[in-house]
């Protein structure tokens, strides 16, 4: 058994409003996912975070070193691609490009062995996990500090015990509203905060002195992330943990991050750092540091399912009996292809999320809605 095909999709979903956050603005969700298939039929899923058409290019150049390959030597494939691109792609669209067809790989395994994927992955320490809300972003240039009152209520209605907001409006409004979400949303409720690298350290420093007294349980991305220094200097200026890591990639990139003191949390998108074989050694080499891991996820439910498995597996803190949650992101905002691609559909029941036992990464694609998504996708392009 061999892997015979690799194909690619571009999806593409146009949003009913558009959203911002401090760097630019979403009018439509664009998302590539793969599916690889073997000679005897066996089928995997896999999707990378990145623009879809320069993902699916990097799929196609890739495409070479995967076609023929054994899928249960996950490894050996993983490392003929990076060597593949060690000259040119260290980091970046090439590396998200491997870590679709890697997922795709995982998810083929498990269906082929029977197994969940956080089997493979060495076994569920635990069974259920706990998403925390991303929303609260800005609906109008015109008037970017909305009243943020229902959504936040919402999220709380629904059982949400952890919601992440964006900031990178200025440090007056930041303030203000960060001082709104903490009053309609309580005490009880934990609160972070991301301005997707918005500010200068010295402004980042300034904010986050006024939103100490708000309980901040993270502070995601306050600088440009190729500022490892500043970052390290930032932690020691404030009592609010820093986060950030969505825009490394590989375990060389985290370990600039890490032996830089430069954030308490890490946050590796599995679907851009390199995928579940880079991950998990991502992962050792936090656990090496002793700094807490929170995937980042973005995309439709594939990618979250991969967050599922892969946070389920992660190890628990050495001789403590008390094990705090381990949380998940959850996107809340508009996403067709997050509510409608794959089945079941992603249920969050008393605040926890369940981890799949089921083959593979334990969801199936609806192909109807693949070829719906894909039809617009084309749609749109030849009408450029």
């Amino acid at each position: 058994m061999t892997i015979e095909k690799i194909e690619t999709f571009i999806l593409k979903d146009k949003l009913s409003k558009s959203f911002f956050f401090s760097q630019w603005e979403y009018s439509e969700r664009c998302i590539c996912v793969v599916k690889i298939t073997t000679s005897n039929g066996e089928f995997g899923w896999g999707e990378g975070y990145g623009p879809a058409n320069v993902l699916e290019e990097g799929i196609k150049f890739l495409e070479p070193f995967v076609i023929g390959q054994n899928p249960l030597e996950n490894e050996v494939i993983w490392h003929n691609m990076y060597r593949k691109t060690l000259d040119f792609a260290r980091r970046g669209i090439l590396v998200a490009s491997m870590s679709a067809i890697d997922i795709a790989i995982w998810d083929l395994k498990g269906k082929i062995l029977g197994l969940p994927v956080s089997t493979l992955l060495g076994g569920a320490h635990r069974k259920k996990i706990r998403p925390y809300a991303t929303g609260l972003y800005f609906t109008d240039h015109k008037n970017p500090a909305k009243d943020f009152t229902e959504e936040a209520t919402r999220y709380v209605k629904q059982g949400f015990k952890a919601i992440k907001m964006k900031v990178g409006l200025g440090i007056k409004a930041d303030y203000e509203n960060v001082k709104k979400i903490r009053e309609i949303i309580g005490d009880d409720i934990q609160l972070m905060v991301d301005s997707n690298h918005a500010y200068t350290l010295r402004e980042a420093i300034a904010l986050c002195k006024k939103i100490e007294p708000f309980d901040i349980s993270w502070f995601e991305e306050p600088i440009s992330p190729e500022y490892y220094k500043q970052y390290s200097e930032l932690r020691t200026k404030t009592s609010i943990p820093i986060s950030g890591g969505e825009c490394e990639y590989l375990r060389f990139g985290f370990h600039q991050l890490l032996r830089n003191n430069s954030v308490d949390i890490i946050q590796p998108d599995i679907c851009a750092s390199g995928g579940l074989t880079e991950a998990k050694r991502i992962a050792a080499l936090a656990s090496s540091y002793g700094v807490d891991l929170i995937p980042h996820t973005w995309g439709t439910a594939i990618g979250i399912h991969v967050a599922l498995h892969f946070i389920s597996n992660l190890e628990n803190i050495p001789g403590r009996m008390y094990q705090p949650d381990f949380l998940i992101e959850y996107d809340q905002t508009e996403n067709g292809l997050r509510e409608r691609l794959t089945h079941p559909k992603i249920e969050m029941v008393d605040g926890m999320m369940e981890v799949p036992d089921r083959p593979g990464l334990g969801i199936e694609v609806d192909e109807d809605v693949l070829r719906e998504y894909s039809r617009s996708s084309i749609k749109i392009n030849n009408s450029i």
